[in-house]
């Protein structure tokens, strides 16, 4: 667990598991591997073994010992709804979560699909936010996945932005995180994508933040877009108004999540 992260969009990082697969073009230039496997045969590191998947069941109290509120990312380096992390061992982390009450807890997926499926007998308490990754239109039905989630706050990340979201729907997400790829052999954002993802932000209420442009270095580009910073938060809603706000914006009733 870090008290500490360069990631502009929480505070902390908490990693029960380890290592991952990749399964969508966004993972092709994987921060979190090209970082692992840098330590890969060195006796005694963390990742002694790279990038390979692993469990650290002695790291689950983590979040109990620190008193002070943090935005804690959960398996900054992995996927807790890989297919190789036990139900079991998801269920532990959603009950640490619970008794860690003192911070919000932000997962983040790719596996939207395993998500769907495990959701409805997870405890999803308040300070539990969870969010999918899209990086291009190939990739906008994990929306969908999401939107069926009885979560706090929903999110996408759409970084790294590979190209234009169209037929993305942001009915029912809280907050999009936009931002370009950066590292050795990154793939260039295009300025309009990140401006129509802003501009739907707007019209659908969802919070916006903009993390970087990308570039060799992650803070090559810089993260104006526009003359300014877009540092949006999203707004925590109970369910009422949560169901008020998407009547609204959809004209008339929708269809209420089951409590």
């Amino acid at each position: 667990m870090a008290d500490k992260t360069r990631i502009e969009w929480t505070e902390a990082t908490w990693n029960p598991v380890t290592g991952c697969d990749q399964v969508s073009p966004g993972c092709a230039h994987c921060y979190a591997k090209t970082f692992a496997e840098r330590w890969r045969g060195v006796p005694g590191h963390p990742y002694e073994q790279g990038f390979d998947f692993r469990l650290w069941p002695e790291r689950l109290e983590q979040p109990l010992r620190w008193r002070r509120g943090r935005m804690i990312f959960v398996n900054s380096m992995s996927d807790l709804f890989h297919e190789k992390v036990p139900i079991e061992f998801i269920d532990r982390v959603f009950e640490v979560m619970g008794k860690a009450d003192q911070h919000t807890f932000q997962i983040l997926t790719k596996r939207h699909e395993r998500l769907a499926e495990l959701a409805p007998r997870l405890a999803w308490h308040p300070n539990v936010w969870i969010g999918v990754s899209i990086e291009n239109r190939r990739f906008v039905e994990r929306a969908d996945y999401l939107r069926g989630v009885d979560a706090a706050v929903r999110f996408i990340s759409a970084e790294p932005l590979l190209g234009p979201l169209e037929g993305l729907d942001l009915t029912g997400i809280d907050w999009l995180i936009a931002g370009g790829e950066s590292g050795s052999g990154h793939r260039p954002v295009r300025a309009e994508w990140v401006r129509e993802l802003r501009d739907r932000c707007a019209r659908s209420e969802t919070a916006f933040f903009f993390k970087q442009w990308g570039g060799h270095r992650p803070k090559a580009g810089g993260r104006v877009l526009d003359g300014r910073t877009w540092d949006e938060l999203p707004q925590r809603l109970s369910m009422p108004e949560r169901t008020v706000r998407l009547q609204r914006l959809a004209g008339g009733p929708i269809p209420v999540p089951a409590a």
